[in-house]
């Protein structure tokens, strides 16, 4: 598989996995499952893997290190998070999106002390002496906090090289374009907001990464499930979609259909053709997801579904497309 260079630290696969889906997002995942899942995407070359306390509430940093802690170390990359403590909870109710958890529930901690806290948590989860990549996990209403502490901590464990890259991990561009002015950060993993459905990063983010060599690693390309089977019930940012977010994924499936070739396709390969992303991170939730998804990374998308999908401006007119189109 292709490789690149996520900041200046560290090579990395162009496809990564991501194992929200291991830790039983929107639905359990059994074991057996998630044991295939890992497997296939190692046989097929996947090398990057990222993951996250918040995933299953430990279950998926689990389940991953179940896996690479078999695999001789320098051969692949992980990246974990931090800003969430797990803890236990004597009566937790279920979750609104994890299932087949623990009974350990998350909660913020941004603080220096805390990241540290964090840090040793995941690699006893994991079962590793290290990870290579760090991020500050959804500090959406923690923007001082962790700035003042979690930045500083991550500073600290890059400097003593306990991690090679450090970044933040958000569902928004806009703090992540405050923190590349702010913190010292490598590297950024931005989820759903670059997609065929969603291009909000292309003019206040991208530019910055760009000019300060902050690598992008893209999760949420498919938008939750809405552009890889666009139907009333979809999901998109995480939560059901409206009409006319289904209206446009259906209205751009159709466009594929045209053209004979498939969205979910055309949504990857739409996504790797900006040049600051750096990696394409895609989640599975079974081996089959995780042959599917590669495979769409590789399937023929005709040069004239770019055009007309630019034609009929279905994305934003500055966005690069495949082939220059």
């Amino acid at each position: 598989m292709k490789r690149t260079r996520l900041a200046d630290r560290l090579d990395v696969t162009a496809i990564g996995l991501g194992t929200a889906p291991l830790g039983g997002l929107f639905a359990p995942v059994s074991d057996a499952d998630a044991e295939a899942t890992i497997e296939r995407a190692w046989s097929l070359g996947v090398r990057f893997f990222d993951t996250a306390p918040l995933y299953g509430f430990g279950l998926a940093e689990r389940r991953l290190g179940s896996f690479l802690r078999r695999q001789e170390r320098n051969s692949f990359a992980i990246s974990t998070k931090v800003g969430r403590l797990l803890r236990p909870a004597s009566a937790a109710a279920e979750d609104d999106y994890y299932k087949g958890t623990s009974a350990e529930r998350p909660r913020f901690d941004f603080s220096y002390d805390g990241v540290m806290r964090s840090v040793e948590d995941s690699l006893d989860r994991l079962g590793l002496d290290r990870v290579d990549v760090l991020l500050v996990h959804d500090p959406d209403d923690h923007y001082e906090d962790a700035v003042a502490g979690a930045f500083r901590a991550l500073q600290r464990l890059r400097d003593d090289g306990t991690v090679k890259v450090i970044g933040a991990g958000m569902n928004q561009s806009e703090m992540l374009a405050r923190f590349a002015e702010a913190a010292p950060v490598d590297c950024f993993l931005l989820a759903g907001r670059y997609t065929l459905l969603d291009q909000g990063a292309l003019t206040n983010l991208f530019p910055i990464c760009r000019a300060k060599s902050i690598g992008v690693i893209l999760g949420g390309i498919y938008n939750s499930g809405i552009l890889a089977n666009p139907r009333a019930g979809a999901k998109f940012n995480y939560e059901d979609a409206d009409a006319a977010l289904v209206a446009r994924a259906l209205a751009l499936e159709a466009l594929c259909r045209k053209h004979g070739t498939e969205l979910k396709a055309a949504a990857v390969q739409f996504c790797m053709a900006h040049p600051a992303v750096t990696v394409a991170l895609q989640g599975a939730r079974s081996a089959a997801e995780v042959s599917d998804n590669i495979a769409m990374a590789e399937r023929l998308v005709p040069s004239s579904f770019w055009q007309e999908l630019r034609e009929r401006k279905l994305v934003d007119a500055a966005a690069p497309l495949p082939g220059g189109a």
